[in-house]
């Protein structure tokens, strides 16, 4: 078996809903023994779906163990302060004032183990509103993503958290940084993401683009998507009712794909600039083309002729995909008595041949584990569990409710 590049590095989780869960599942994925720390109550996400673990628990803290313990206790700190000395990276996203309370600050880390990596992803980095709380959908409004996507007219969120998982891939390569540098430039391995940067990054490109055509057009310009812009681009239903995506970027796409469609060439529409004139008629040609075809046929026409497309798939249907299975991108896991396939880093030569990973721990599954790996004895664990500073998993409990119970 060839080990992940993290193998034999320790990471401690502070982490709820998915910034520092999803940085710790990368950092897992590339063989790091992850560590995930929880309060009596547990992850948020632990309890979302019929007060049982989400989508969200079982992707992304698979392969982790979980250690349950009281921080507000004095013996719960005792435990952090092991746990700190014997970890080579720390990763949360509590609140600033929550990370106060409970200690989780660099200097301590540092003073408890030097050269330790310490990742610290917030709501806002450094200015007026470093202090504040912030998630993905207020990142998503404030840095302009949320006011094009709308519901019946309303700014809407995108659906999925993808600022919360660019914070968490961020947060990774910013502690990959810190380990290339070396343990001798300290000034590097105290470091704060904010959610609120992070959405400004990945937005850029809108931004800027913005900018652009404003002062092209010398008039305040706020343009959506390219699909809005680029007639031709986008999703369309097929004669069997499947719907196809098309990209349609440039003239030639555009000719590519009149040839495989059937579509007469037209020297009025040969430019993108003509096509946008003419938005109504172009987009009413590709939905009458595309609807007289079934998918299958359509896509080995667009395939032979170099057109960019797929199938606008349900989530269900994703990892039935032949991309998908060959060779297998995901883990399969049995996980309180379900089955599981979950997608994994796609990195082969970073993540390596390990063992399978564990299926998601339960809330403190691995409590009296990890206690007795840092020199606790059985009645000293059996004396914290009693006293409440540490927990440990029933087995046994019910983790979803059952249909019936749900509609109680």
């Amino acid at each position: 078996m060839v080990p992940g590049i993290l193998a034999g590095r320790t990471v401690l989780e502070l982490g709820s809903m998915i910034a520092a869960p999803f940085a710790a599942h990368i950092l897992s994925q590339l063989g790091a023994e992850v560590i995930k720390i929880e309060p009596p109550s547990g992850d948020t996400t632990r309890k979302l779906v019929r007060g049982g673990p989400s989508g969200t628990y079982i992707a992304y803290s698979r392969g982790k163990k979980s250690i349950c313990l009281d921080l507000r206790s004095p013996e719960g700190q005792t435990i952090l302060d092991t746990l700190i000395a014997g970890a080579d990276i720390v990763v949360h996203n509590l609140s600033p004032g929550a990370a106060r309370r409970l200690g989780m600050t660099y200097e301590r880390c540092a003073a408890r183990r030097p050269g330790i990596v310490y990742c610290h992803i917030k709501g806002y980095g450094p200015g007026p509103l470093a202090e504040e709380v912030a998630s993905n959908p207020i990142a998503e409004a404030a840095t302009g993503v949320m006011y094009s996507n709308r519901v019946d007219g309303r700014p809407s969120r995108l659906g999925p958290s993808y600022h919360d998982q660019f914070a968490g891939s961020y947060a990774v390569i910013a502690i990959l940084g810190a380990l290339l540098a070396g343990e001798d430039q300290p000034e590097r391995r105290n470091l704060e993401l904010g959610l609120y940067e992070t959405g400004l990054h990945v937005a850029a490109r809108d931004l800027v683009g913005v900018q652009l055509k404003s002062q092209l057009l010398g008039r305040p310009e706020q343009e959506p998507s390219p699909e809005f812009s680029i007639p031709g681009y986008g999703a369309y239903e097929t004669a069997d009712g499947r719907w196809i995506y098309l990209v349609m970027l440039t003239d030639e796409h555009w000719n590519r794909f009149c040839r495989a469609a059937g579509l007469p060439s037209d020297p009025a529409l040969a430019t993108l600039r003509q096509r946008r004139r003419e938005r109504d008629a172009v987009e009413a040609s590709v939905r009458e083309a595309v609807g007289a075809v079934t998918y299958e046929d359509l896509a080995a026409r667009l395939s032979a002729a170099g057109v960019g497309h797929t199938e606008v798939l349900s989530a269900d249907r994703v990892l039935d995909a032949p991309q998908a299975k060959d060779p297998k991108k995901y883990a399969e896991f049995a996980f309180a008595g379900y089955h599981f396939a979950s997608p994994d880093l796609p990195l082969p030569a970073s993540t390596g041949e390990a063992e399978p990973l564990l299926p998601p721990p339960l809330l403190g599954e691995h409590t009296e584990e990890l206690l007795a790996r840092r020199g606790y004895g059985a009645a000293e664990i059996a004396a914290l569990v009693a006293s409440g500073a540490a927990h440990v998993s029933d087995p046994a409990d019910e983790l979803w409710a059952s249909p019936a119970k749900a509609a109680e």
